[in-house]
């Protein structure tokens, strides 16, 4: 079995966090066939919205995984979820499922709380977030609130940093949200120290993205 994993972004934490939490789902003989591309990012990130000319090259990395052979393929970034949603007629068409990281994250999120908090270091990550949060609720027929967060200038910290800064942005929410989101799937890593200071759920997207992953596989029958 293979799976494609596209980044548009990487750390050595979401790496691992991703890579773990997919071998642990699918078993370790599971073939990985990563893809990277930062420029993807990067231009969202300059003009505050996925454009044309990143979202034609995502898509023609998730082409390329169904070209080598991948039997699913996981998006990693939220920044860009919404390029996997409208990819989704030809995923079905050609039989490789694309999974957003973070759906079932945000399904979960809605399941468990009323007032749900998205925290993200990019605003180019927020509102897609925001908006997968409402949607999924609409589909669940359930009434939200959303606080957002913008951790602003902690991306690219090293851990400790990153980490103290999440701390400090979650305390001015903490007290009007009943689930926090970590929007990013490179936030995830700090989703222990979050637990255990705030004592109310937060979610970080690996492990959900790995969960659906291997839904998708079940359903198209190949786990």
């Amino acid at each position: 079995m293979k799976v494609g994993i596209v980044y548009t972004s990487t750390t050595p934490e979401l790496i691992s966090d991703v890579e773990r939490e997919v071998r642990g789902k699918l078993g370790d003989n599971v073939e990985l066939y990563n893809q990277q591309d930062p420029s993807i990012l990067q231009q969202v990130r300059d003009a505050g919205y996925v454009t044309t000319e990143p979202a034609s090259r995502l898509i023609g990395m998730y082409m390329k995984a169904a070209e080598e052979g991948c039997d699913a393929i996981l998006n990693v970034c939220s920044s860009v979820g919404e390029v996997a949603d409208c990819a989704q007629s030809v995923a079905d068409y050609i039989g490789v499922p694309i999974v957003r990281i973070d759906e079932d994250m945000c399904r979960e999120a809605v399941r468990i709380g009323k007032r749900i908090g998205v925290m993200a270091t990019l605003q180019t990550t927020l509102e897609p977030t925001k908006n997968t949060v409402r949607r999924v609720a609409r589909e669940m027929k359930r009434n939200v609130e959303i606080v957002d967060c913008l951790v602003d200038g902690a991306f690219g910290l090293d851990q400790a940093q990153f980490k103290d800064r999440l701390q400090g942005a979650a305390s001015t929410i903490i007290d009007k949200v009943d689930v926090i989101v970590l929007a990013q799937g490179s936030m995830a890593y700090a989703e222990p120290d979050l637990t255990e200071r705030f004592h109310k759920p937060v979610l970080g997207s690996p492990r959900f993205g790995a969960a659906a992953l291997k839904e998708a596989l079940i359903r198209k029958g190949r786990m």
